[in-house]
């Protein structure tokens, strides 16, 4: 016990360290106006000016109302499109919003590093490689993530420096195309038992409730523009905000989307927080419920049929396509890699899909995500600010599953009753944060196993995350 003890607090202050290290920088970056800055005649947003300023590269970006967002969801729909005939206005509106997106300047580029800047982030990269290796967190992400960060920042090794460099090849080959999200979306799909969900239905409320945490955060994204040298605008926000799901693959696709000036830091600050799971939510898991709720028994789940698991993901599929298209590339590939799995018939395929491919695709990505990790795109403002924003957003996430389930247990039976802690699953770290809320309710009752109730929301939280997606992609991407 004091072993653990110890080495808990270890990783605390490793953490603290880490944070402490970044704050300082970010805190120097921000009183050095550079990076987001126009001219030296711009006006800054504080409380001051908060009724004048204006967000910078804002311009662009359409104001939604309510009913505006209900209109671009029912046109986005897959039945408004397949009784709809797209005209040559409307095609050319589109391709020249998506246009425009891509075509936003890099605020990073020009940018001048001190050198005291990457050692910096050499330590930082050797601290994530210590946290992977030594303290075992997560360490199939860490790891290379923790390298690539080290290899990006060697100076005058070239190996995140286009055309040649190996990092640079890497990120632009998968990572900022979107194609490695794709590829890992299809390896979860082989590696979930979507049986659980199927099991017991009413756990796609708490992975529902989890998605508290990408739509609150839109309103903290507005409170950072208020912090000078901070300029976010709404396709920013919709990006940040998907870190709360706790999914990187979908935070790297919205990113790639909507903000892909920001996708290196959002990726970063994805896999960090999905990686941190133990660290993040055992303490809101114990502040927001009692013992007795902790130590509640859930019945065993009901056999799953395989034809029940072979239909679901093309019904999943299916009605991706009738209502929320926008989201079909994650969900679809999801549904692709779970019936291969499931119809048994391409046994290799499946294998293939969740163990070789699913790894290599998982190095490259990793590595990827670690050569962003430059103290131009680290250090400043913008990105300490998405740093903090997705803690805040993976936190409310995790609040929401649990104050789900315990909403839901006011109707619910006695014998019926729902163990809060599972829905701290809701978040999509898949079966990360599952295996969180069993060890914590083993903690109380070793023989209260709940890792197979908990995997229904934690699935229903990766579908959640991808409507979530696909609903920010519909309202502002088209």
């Amino acid at each position: 016990m004091m072993d653990e003890q110890k080495g808990k607090q270890s990783v605390s202050k490793i953490g603290a360290i880490m944070l402490v290290m970044l704050g300082l920088a970010a805190a120097y970056s921000v009183i050095q106006p550079r990076g987001f800055a126009q001219s030296n005649t711009d006006e800054v947003a504080s409380f001051r000016t908060m009724s004048t300023a204006k967000i910078k590269g804002s311009e662009q970006v359409p104001r939604i109302s309510v009913m505006q967002f209900i209109r671009n969801i029912g046109k986005n729909t897959g039945i408004y499109k397949m009784i709809h005939t797209e005209t040559a206005e409307e095609r050319a509106a589109a391709e020249a919003a998506a246009a425009a997106i891509h075509a936003a300047p890099d605020p990073f580029a020009n940018t001048v590093v001190p050198g005291w800047q990457r050692l910096i982030m050499l330590a930082i990269g050797f601290l994530i490689v210590y946290l992977g290796a030594a303290k075992g967190f997560e360490p199939l992400l860490l790891i290379p993530i923790g390298f690539g960060t080290i290899l990006v920042n060697v100076p005058g090794a070239g190996m995140g420096a286009g055309p040649d460099g190996m990092l640079y090849i890497i990120y632009n080959a998968g990572v900022g195309n979107e194609f490695f999200p794709m590829l890992i979306f299809m390896g979860i799909g082989a590696l979930t038992d979507f049986g659980p969900l199927i099991a017991n239905p009413k756990t796609a409320l708490l992975g529902g409730a989890a998605q508290l945490g990408v739509f609150a955060t839109l309103f903290g994204v507005a409170l950072f523009n208020l912090v000078p040298g901070v300029d976010y605008n709404m396709f920013h926000a919709c990006a940040i905000a998907i870190i709360g799901g706790a999914d990187g693959p979908t935070s790297i696709y919205v990113a790639g989307k909507l903000a892909p000036g920001m996708m290196a830091v959002i990726a970063v600050a994805a896999y960090s927080y999905m990686a941190l799971v133990p660290m993040i939510q055992p303490p809101f898991m114990k502040l927001l419920t009692t013992k007795q709720e902790r130590v509640i028994k859930m019945p065993q789940l009901r056999p799953v049929s395989k034809t029940e698991k072979t239909l679901f993901p093309l019904l999943l599929l299916i009605l991706t396509i009738l209502l929320l298209p926008p989201a079909a590339p994650l969900i679809g590939m999801l549904a692709f890699g779970n019936f291969v799995k499931e119809c048994g018939v391409v046994e290799r395929l499946s294998k293939t899909m969740a163990n070789e491919l699913m790894n290599i695709v998982s190095i490259l990505l990793s590595l990827g995500v670690g050569s962003q990790m430059t103290p131009e795109k680290i250090i400043n403002g913008n990105s300490f600010g998405i740093i903090v924003l997705g803690l805040v957003a993976f936190c409310v996430a995790t609040m929401g599953g649990l104050l789900m389930a315990k909403l839901m247990n006011l109707f619910l039976p006695k014998d019926k009753k729902i163990n809060p802690l599972i829905g701290s699953a809701g978040v999509s770290a898949v079966p990360m944060a599952a295996r969180v809320a069993n060890k914590v309710g083993m903690e109380y009752d070793p023989s209260n196993f709940l890792l197979m109730n908990a995997m229904g929301p934690n699935v229903a939280g990766v579908i959640g995350t991808a409507i979530a997606a696909g609903v920010f992609i519909a309202t502002y991407g088209s």
